[in-house]
This record gives structure tokens, C-alpha cells and sequence, in this order.
């Protein structure tokens, strides 16, 4: 048996999980990725070696792509439940490679936006910070709840809620939250947080389109208010 046939013997930074994680996928070779998935090679041969000799017997990712089962299961090393994950690993890239966001309807004004926060909220018995995260063309890509707090108080950082635009590159925000009280009237905090995310918003590149706070059958929204 050679010294590399085992992954454990080939050095930690040429092995693929550890290069992912160090330098992202996009550096890894096609075989390297490939590896990660089979994760074990026969007893001859370490997993990388394993990987090789699969893209050694295609001659490109399209013919791996056709490759059925018993063609893959022919290469030593391969048996049948490594066939299958390659199978459901193309499959899946397939499905990705064909999918699109989801969007959840579009803000027209800060009438629709006030209706649709109404909506999701006015029925809450604690506060709730909600965002709504738009695309350039107001289409909402994602809403998530971003805290939940007591009947009183809330406290929510802005990094919490631009870390979620920024990982689905959104290009605005609306955010909304509920007085349990009923009582729409922002309070000294709103205003001081509302400012806050105004100010980083600018920073970022990514607008504060408007502050919604919810209260019994009404709201008040912060950019008609002035504030933003």
C-alpha cells in the first residue's frame, strides 16, 4: 500500500473538507468537491485518488451527468450508495441551477406596506420587530421576525437586521413593529433605534424605506412622521 492511500497521511491542508473551510468552495478543484461527497475511498486507494479516477472515466461534468448507475458503479471503488449520492448530488445541482427566489408580493406605497404589517400583527400580545426585505424593485424576497420581547420592551441591534439583507442581498428595508398597548405613539426609543438604522443603512447601501409601528386598528409610519 503507498503512503498517500490513506486520507489521514496526506497533509491537513491539502485535504478538501479542510480547504473548503479555510479558503470557501470556489477554490476547490472539481475532484476535491467531488471527494467531500464520497467521503471514503476503497482500501487501495485514499478518497481524493478515488475522485480522480471518477472524473478520469468521464470525460467532462456533462458526461458524469448522464452516467447512470450501473456505469458509475463499474469505476473500483464505487458501489451502489455511492452511485446513488452522486445521482441525488447532480440532481439537486440541477434543481438549484433552475431555481429562483421566492417573493412574497410588492410594496407599492406605505399604504400597502402599513396594511400587510397591520395584518401580520395587529393581533400580537408581545412586541415583535418584523423586517420586510425587498429587492431593487420593492418585490419582498424575505420576511422574518427578528425579535420577539416582553409586553413592554424590545430590544433589537441593527447588525441582526442588516446581517439577513446582506445575506439575501436585499437592497431595502421595511421595519415594523407592534405597542401591545395600542397605542401607535413612538417612543423615545423608537426614535433614537429608527435613526440608528437609518445612519447604518447609509453606510451599507442598504435603505431604510420606512419604520412601521403598530398599534389597534392603526399605525403610524416614521417616514411620514418625519423621521426618516
Amino acid at each position: 500500500m503507498q503512503a498517500t492511500s490513506l486520507l489521514k497521511e496526506v497533509p491537513k491542508s491539502s485535504r478538501p473538507r479542510e480547504r473548503l473551510a479555510q479558503y470557501g468552495e470556489k477554490s476547490l478543484a472539481t475532484h476535491e468537491l467531488l471527494a467531500i461527497l464520497l467521503r471514503t475511498g476503497p482500501k487501495d486507494s485514499n478518497v481524493l485518488q478515488l475522485a480522480m479516477r471518477v472524473m478520469n472515466e468521464f470525460e467532462d461534468l456533462h458526461s458524469l451527468k448522464m452516467a447512470s448507475l450501473e456505469e458509475l458503479m463499474t469505476i473500483n471503488g464505487i458501489g451502489k450508495a455511492k452511485a446513488i449520492e452522486i445521482k441525488a448530488c447532480i440532481e439537486l445541482g440541477l434543481r438549484l441551477a433552475h431555481s429562483t427566489q421566492l417573493k412574497s408580493g410588492v410594496i407599492t406605497s406605505t399604504k400597502t406596506a402599513g396594511a400587510l404589517l397591520m395584518q401580520e400583527m395587529r393581533d400580537l400580545q408581545q412586541e415583535h420587530v418584523i423586517a420586510l426585505y425587498l429587492n431593487t424593485k420593492n418585490e419582498i424576497i424575505k420576511k422574518k421576525t427578528i425579535f420577539i420581547g416582553s409586553l413592554n420592551s424590545s430590544v433589537a441591534h441593527p447588525r441582526e437586521i442588516f446581517r439577513e439583507a446582506v445575506r439575501f442581498s436585499a437592497a431595502r428595508i421595511i421595519l415594523g413593529h407592534n405597542h401591545p398597548s395600542g397605542n401607535p405613539e413612538p417612543s423615545e426609543a423608537d426614535l433614537v433605534f429608527t435613526r440608528r438604522m437609518v445612519e447604518c443603512g447609509e453606510m451599507m447601501g442598504i435603505e431604510l424605506l420606512d419604520h412601521f409601528i403598530i398599534g389597534d386598528q392603526i399605525y403610524i409610519s416614521l417616514k411620514e412622521y418625519g423621521i426618516i
